[in-house]
């Protein structure tokens, strides 16, 4: 069977009207950055001031990202969309305006740059969610991979018109412009009929689906291993991102277009990387990627810190953008194929939790080293820094998740009863009775080391095994449930690859009938009036 094209998901019709309006509103934003950034440095150009505008930029997705990751997978994405990308226009507009009228002081400046990533947080879940929706499964690295290429087609072109403008006219122009973009992509939106999903498990509440979310990270050492891999390289990273706008204006005495040139040429690596990726990653493992990625990324950062010859740094920054695309497309597409639809965006916000709280505080972190030992110093400490981190891929190493089957399997049966409990009934305590000949006993103890990872990942609050020293084979395998709503969300969670493994287990049973399933609710006592005990 013949690979997907690198450009077959385009061939979708939403998903090329998406990704077009994309560019065109990554593009407004990243000319927004530029006279953004360039407005600090003549406002207040300390390095501490000109690294807290990644801090204000990256800090609400740090701050929201998981709500916004649980709103994403309970509410309609395309509404939430439509209200995040409308929040980012009346930003902006602000801000241009504020600009044009000589009203933006540096604490105004970081405060609507805030409010911009209060919409950018909520946005972000939602927005690579609804991904998987546009494409086949087949072409979902593809499509994870132009996502980033609309990016950083935006972030090649964007740094350098915007430095044309800023120089022009003003910041203040590049950050109407930059309102005007969100009107694409809310026209897009809008026009899009996206199909509602029935649930076939009680709807979920906001503090439940964020709790739901992490249960599912703490339980998944594969997606834990993403997220250690992530923090680890963005927190260092960031530096290069941080420090770049001072070392263009201070120590390489560039102007505002210029910048924009030395800032496009990551991008253009970038977008270089889209055409070498699909290759690359058929021949290189994830991991090995991501290694050699992050030591070309520290000889750039080290680059930046040394290297005064304009286009000999232009021609470093593109390779660290072609290392900065292989590390970030590695670690996005390793979550989107990790996890099923039912999580997809809490995991994925929980992913930009770590990304952008690491772009946030290490900005801040690289900033306050900056400005005691210095711009090139702190950079080289960064890139130093990088090197060390990847001891982590020996202890964390990653996995690609493409052969992974997570379509619902709804193999456990809804129980009979009697009588139906409210959803909120709870804690629920299943018990499952096994029969395991002696000769398989360990065997089938080691199997269920996996069937407890999977029920405590899906809901159960505690696991536990018990065998019975009276009847030699007599298992009993226990989980505690919040609720009985909570329960019946297992129901519907469970893949086809869990499946696997707990036919595993079942496989052990010697009994002449399946494994006995009982489901007990706890008593509400406030329902039947004070009791006493002795």
């Amino acid at each position: 069977m013949k690979p997907p094209s690198a450009w077959s998901p385009l061939s979708q019709t939403l998903f090329r009207s998406l990704w077009l309006a994309a560019v065109a509103s990554n593009i407004g934003t990243w000319m927004h950055n530029v006279g953004a950034d360039w407005l600090m440095t003549s406002l207040a150009p300390s390095p501490l001031m000109v690294s807290l505008m990644q801090t204000a930029e990256n800090a609400p997705l740090f701050l929201l990202a998981l709500p916004a990751g649980a709103l994403a997978d309970i509410v309609d994405r395309r509404r939430l969309l439509l209200y995040t990308q409308a929040w980012m226009l009346v930003s902006a507009v602000a801000l241009g305006l504020l600009t044009l009228f000589g009203l933006t002081t540096p604490l105004v400046l970081l405060l609507l740059i805030f409010s911009l990533g209060l919409g950018s947080a909520l946005n972000a879940p939602a927005w690579q969610a609804i991904v998987p929706e546009l494409v086949p499964r087949s072409d979902l690295p593809a499509a994870v991979s132009l996502n980033s290429v609309a990016f950083n087609i935006a972030r090649a072109v964007g740094p350098a018109l915007g430095g044309l403008v800023v120089a022009a006219v003003g910041s203040w122009a590049v950050f109407l412009l930059n309102s005007l973009s969100f009107i694409g992509v809310l026209f897009v939106l809008y026009r899009w009929r996206r199909e509602p999903t029935e649930s076939v498990s009680p709807t979920e509440r906001v503090v439940g689906a964020m709790r739901a979310g992490l249960r599912y990270v703490r339980h998944d050492p594969e997606l834990r291993a993403v997220l250690v891999r992530t923090g680890v390289f963005v927190s260092c990273a960031s530096a290069l991102w941080a420090m770049m706008p001072l070392v263009a204006r201070q120590q390489l005495g560039l102007g505002a277009f210029s910048y924009g040139v030395l800032l496009g040429g990551l991008c253009a690596g970038a977008i270089l990387a889209a055409f070498i990726l699909p290759a690359v990653r058929r021949k290189v493992s994830i991991n090995v990627q991501t290694v050699c990625g992050t030591v070309i990324f520290a000889a750039a950062t080290a680059t930046l810190a040394t290297v005064r010859i304009f286009p000999l740094l232009c021609v470093m920054m593109i390779f660290g953008g072609v290392a900065w695309m292989t590390l970030m497309s590695g670690f996005n597409i390793a979550v989107q194929a990790l996890v099923p639809a039912w999580v997809r965006a809490r995991v994925l916000a929980i992913y930009l939790l770590v990304f952008f709280g690491g772009m946030a505080l290490g900005s801040a972190f690289w900033g306050t080293v900056a400005t005691r030992v210095g711009i090139s110093d702190a950079l080289l400490y960064a890139a130093a820094a990088l090197i060390l981190g990847n001891a982590a891929a020996f202890f964390f190493p990653l996995r690609s998740g493409g052969e992974l089957d997570l379509e619902p399997s709804l193999h456990w049966t809804d129980p009979i009863l009697i009588s139906q409990p409210h959803p909120e009934d709870g804690p629920v305590l299943v018990t499952v009775d096994y029969q395991v000949e002696p000769e398989h006993a360990e065997e089938f103890v080691i199997a269920m080391l996996e069937v407890k990872r999977i029920v405590r990942r899906d809901g159960a609050t505690r696991w536990g095994l018990f065998t019975d020293p009276a009847r030699p084979g007599h298992y009993v395998e226990t989980f505690l449930v919040e609720s009985w709503a909570e329960h019946m969300r297992q129901h519907a969670r469970h893949t086809n690859e869990d499946r696997a493994a707990q036919d595993l287990v079942r496989s052990f049973h010697s009994g002449d009938s399946p494994p006995q399933v009982t489901h007990l609710i706890a008593e509400d006592f406030s329902k039947r009036g004070k009791h006493r005990t002795t």
